[in-house]
Formats: C-alpha cells, sequence, structure tokens
C-alpha cells in the first residue's frame, strides 16, 4: 500500500532502504575525504622526494674542466676492449683547502694525491677490484695543462705528482700511459668528505693489535676492537710511520681493509633499509664528490651503484699493483715485472683474477700458460694410451682445452673480516 501524507506508513524494507542510502551516502563523503586527504599526503611525499632528489643531485660538483681536457688528447688515450666493463680512478686529495680541510695543515698552494685506486667493474656485474697505485711508484708523467693554465714537460717522477701539476687530467691520463686501461670515470674525495662519509655510517670498526699514539694523525687508541669515527678513520689510514713497519704499501693494505670494512657497512641492512640512516650516507657521499659529468647527477650514479648491488662481498677484491723499492732510491717505488703488465692485462680484457693474503710459490700474478689455455690430454689427435683400444670416434669432453686458472696476486677482499 501506497504511503500517504506525513502519517503514511512504510513498506516493510523502507526504513532499511532509507537507512542503507544514508549510509552509502555518508561512504561516498568519507571516501571522497579520505581520497582527497591521501592525494594530500602523496603530493606532499612527492615534493619531499623531489626536494630531497634536487638537494643530493645539487651536491655533487662536476668537473667539466677534466673532460675538456681529456678530449684535447682523445687520440692518444687507450681504447676501452669490453664493452659494459668499467674502469672507474678514485682518488683521495690532500687538499688543505676548504671548509674542513685546513686542521690537517697549511694550505702551502699545492694538491697532490695522498691516495689513488683504480676500481674495475666486471662487464657481468660479478665482480670489483680495486688496485691500489703507491703515491712513490716512479711513473712517466706526460706534459700537462697546469693549475695555472701553462703547460708542463714531460717528466720522469713520482706518481702524485700528476695530481699536483695537472689535476685529475694529468692523473687519468698517467695511469692510462702506464696501465693502458682506459679510464671511463673518476670521482676525487678530499680529507672532509672521506670523514662525513664514516660519520654517516655511524663509525667503522676495526682491530689493533697494539695501541696507536699518532700526535701528527690526532690518532690516540687502544689496542683491541675500536669503533672509528670520521676524523679517527681519516688518521688510521693516513697514517704511515706509527702502525705497522711504516712502509706506504702497509698503509694501503690497511686502506683495503678499511674500505672493505666500509662496504660491508654501507650494504648492511641497518642502513641501506633504513631511510633516517640511508640519507645522511648518500648526503655525506654526494656532497663529498667531484666527479666527470658522467656521473655528476644522482641518475649516473644510481646506475652505476645498481649495477655494484647484486656483486657478492667475497668478489670485492682489494690489491696493490706489483711494486718493489726504486732501484735508484729506496724510498721510492717501482713496478715488478712481468706481475704488474699482466696484472694491466687482465684488467684491459675484463680476464678474472684472485687475490690471497699470501702468494703460492709461484711469481705474483703469473699464468700457467702464455696462451691462457692448457690441454687436458694429447688434443687434436685422437690418440688415446696404449692400453686403450682406438675406436675410430673423437672424445670431444675428455680433449676440450680448459681455460687456465685465474693468476693470483696478493690482496684481500670485502669478505674478510677487518678483525680477523
Amino acid at each position: 500500500m501506497a504511503a500517504s501524507g506525513n502519517g503514511g506508513t512504510c513498506g516493510p524494507g523502507a526504513g532499511a532502504t532509507a537507512s542503507g542510502a544514508g549510509a552509502a551516502r555518508r561512504r561516498g563523503r568519507w571516501l571522497r575525504y579520505t581520497g582527497l586527504g591521501a592525494a594530500v599526503v602523496l603530493a606532499t611525499a612527492a615534493g619531499a622526494g623531489w626536494a630531497v632528489y634536487e638537494k643530493l643531485d645539487a651536491n655533487i660538483t662536476s668537473d667539466d674542466d677534466t673532460a675538456a681536457e681529456l678530449a684535447r688528447y682523445e687520440r692518444e688515450r687507450p681504447t676501452a676492449l669490453v664493452r659494459d666493463a668499467q674502469n672507474i680512478l678514485l682518488i683521495g686529495s690532500d687538499s688543505r683547502s676548504g671548509d674542513g680541510n685546513r686542521k690537517y695543515g697549511r694550505d702551502l698552494g699545492t694538491e697532490r694525491s695522498d691516495t689513488t685506486i683504480l676500481l674495475h667493474l666486471a662487464a657481468n656485474r660479478r665482480s670489483a677490484t680495486a688496485v691500489s697505485l703507491p703515491r712513490d711508484l716512479m711513473v712517466d708523467i706526460p706534459g700537462c695543462r697546469g693549475r695555472d693554465g701553462a703547460r708542463t714537460r714531460p717528466v720522469f717522477s713520482m706518481f702524485n705528482r700528476a695530481f699536483q701539476e695537472g689535476g685529475p687530467a694529468c692523473t687519468i691520463r698517467t695511469v692510462e700511459k702506464l696501465t693502458g686501461v682506459r679510464v671511463g670515470h673518476h670521482m676525487v674525495v678530499d680529507f672532509h668528505g672521506f670523514e662525513d662519509m664514516v660519520e654517516a655510517v655511524d663509525g667503522v670498526e676495526v682491530c689493533l693489535k697494539e695501541p696507536i699514539d699518532d700526535p701528527a694523525a690526532k690518532l690516540r687508541l687502544p689496542a683491541g676492537k675500536v669503533r672509528l669515527d670520521g676524523e679517527q678513520a681519516l688518521g688510521y689510514v693516513r697514517a704511515r710511520k706509527t702502525i705497522g713497519d711504516g712502509s706506504d704499501t702497509d698503509r694501503m693494505d690497511r686502506q683495503q681493509r678499511f674500505l672493505g670494512a666500509l662496504v660491508n657497512k654501507v650494504r648492511s641492512n641497518d642502513v641501506l633499509l633504513n631511510p633516517a640512516k640511508l640519507y645522511p650516507v648518500l648526503d655525506a657521499a654526494t656532497s663529498a664528490l667531484t666527479t666527470d659529468p658522467g656521473l655528476a647527477n644522482l641518475r649516473g650514479l644510481y646506475d652505476l651503484v645498481r649495477g655494484m648491488r647484486d656483486i657478492p662481498v667475497e668478489r670485492v677484491q682489494f690489491l696493490t699493483v706489483p711494486r718493489e723499492s726504486y732501484a735508484h732510491d729506496a724510498n721510492r717505488d717501482q713496478l715488478v715485472e712481468p706481475a704488474a703488465g699482466k696484472l694491466f692485462q687482465r684488467l684491459r680484457k675484463d680476464a678474472p683474477l684472485e687475490v690471497a693474503k699470501e702468494l703460492p710459490e709461484k711469481e705474483p700474478g703469473e699464468l700457467p700458460a702464455e696462451s691462457g689455455t692448457e690441454q687436458t690430454e694429447q688434443s687434436g689427435t685422437g690418440s688415446v694410451g696404449s692400453e686403450e683400444e682406438y675406436d675410430g670416434s673423437y672424445d670431444f669432453e675428455r680433449y676440450r682445452p680448459k681455460e687456465s686458472p685465474a693468476p693470483t696476486f696478493r690482496g684481500n677482499t670485502a669478505a674478510e673480516d677487518v678483525c680477523g
């Protein structure tokens, strides 16, 4: 029956229908309000994310002068032999100029490469090899454009003179001339930048067999397990006379072990999966870097790091180029041949190599065979031993050439515990 006037009665389902319509309207309003709220939240987050991106991207300094200088000498530079393999020159500058660096000494108007590492990333991104180049290594330095704009003459001198006279471009050309390896990218980090990166990961642990008291390095540490803050870490990797045997080789070994520990700390889940910890690391890393234009943006760095993220820590290798005391000055270094040449050849060809704390009983970097392959049996003839009867077939598996073992150089990996 139809309702009549305000006093009419409703059918059995009318009240429920009216109630359901009201609920639907309320749900509609709630969805509109919450949808708007979600949109505001997302917009705010996106805006903050873009602001963060812009901040980090702007932190990186592009080294356009080096790119222009290298372009002048393109014809004399080596060719990259393996597509997708990357060679990056990492340069630690001892500059005392700039914020935070003056406390390490007077700015004498010179800037040298305190540490130089050639980082090779395999084309398949299954390994990374970091080769330290001694600052006292005697090398041929080409004529370069000096910091004052004047051209220098080629000279046979210590390796770190290249950076002092011609900055990264001269250092890169010197490394390419020495190794035959094409340097695709470079990064320069100063003292203050190194400190900030260590601070950003909340320090790095090392183990000391003996206490250290080195006023020159501003370092005073007890024996045992110690967590180094940024300033302590810088003193630790730079100290020379008060730790170990006082040699630059020992110092480079210590730097390599520390970098391995730093790699492990950065890759640990408590850093990479925690935005509160990750942002300071990214901020410190980008602020510390002066790079070639190809890496001077977050996209370039992201592509580089993304290719490295799946490399097992045991395949992140550190070694020093085979060296010995220079024949004419015990305080300088020279390459050990043919080991150094074989190392450079492996890097050029993106061929595997191994590192070990102690070398086997053979020459460092020695290859078992000049051809790079050896045969398991007599090959190509189908000959067999006198006790076997030849059935006229050829056993391809038996006589298949096998690859020679990768040469071994003295070094360590990031998987090795710095406190081991």
